[in-house]
């Protein structure tokens, strides 16, 4: 069955079908949590969150393309997952150790997952650049994960957002001015350094 034919499937009630919708796209949908979110276990748990959401809305679905769709709810997750952080009440960056010091690196800071890119020559450029994207507004990271990371064009970009196909290309084009400012000189943005794979 292609991607239509297991879509059509599983608004029938084939579990089986759903399931191979899940494999095909698990891992698009991960990357795309786990760039608007930034960390690991909320991009899993937000992926999860959208394959869920999916699964009760399918009846919705009324064609196109089903990735866009899908798409649209992951980015939906992530957003509500935002505003729930923005209600919780935040840890202080200063921290006090047991002799009232502040302390340096207070464990909750230290990222301590080991990353694969690490012997790769282009690494320093790639995280360099994922930080500065990291710190782009939300609706500008948003976009720049849709269209240079994930390649959609900005008609479907557009799908996923909800908003007209001008306010995508106005907010890259905002996007990319920002993220060459805040590179003083550095290369310019390049999508394939930001997703190259590790060595």
């Amino acid at each position: 069955m292609n991607a239509i034919e297991r879509v059509e499937a599983a608004k029938q009630g084939s579990l089986e079908a759903f399931n191979e919708l899940v494999l095909e796209y698990q891992d698009l949908i991960y990357q795309h949590t786990y760039a608007l979110l930034g960390n690991r276990e909320g991009a899993e748990d937000a992926a999860q969150e959208a394959f869920l959401r999916a699964y009760r809305s399918l009846g919705s679905f009324r064609g196109g393309s089903f990735r866009v769709w899908l798409l649209r709810i992951a980015t939906n997750v992530c957003y509500d997952e935002m505003r729930r952080w923005k209600r919780m009440e935040w840890l202080p960056l200063s921290v006090k150790g047991e002799d009232s010091e502040d302390m340096d690196e207070p464990s909750w800071l230290v990222d301590t997952q080991p990353l694969p890119e690490e012997s790769c020559e282009q690494n320093e450029l790639r995280k360099m650049l994922q930080r500065q994207v990291a710190a782009l507004p939300v609706k500008y990271r948003t976009v720049i994960e849709l269209v240079d990371m994930l390649e959609l064009d900005y008609a479907e970009a557009a799908q996923v957002l909800n908003v007209p196909i001008g306010t995508i290309k106005s907010r890259l084009a905002r996007a990319h001015m920002q993220l060459r400012g805040q590179l003083n000189g550095a290369p310019a943005v390049m999508p394939a350094a930001l997703s190259a794979s590790p060595c």
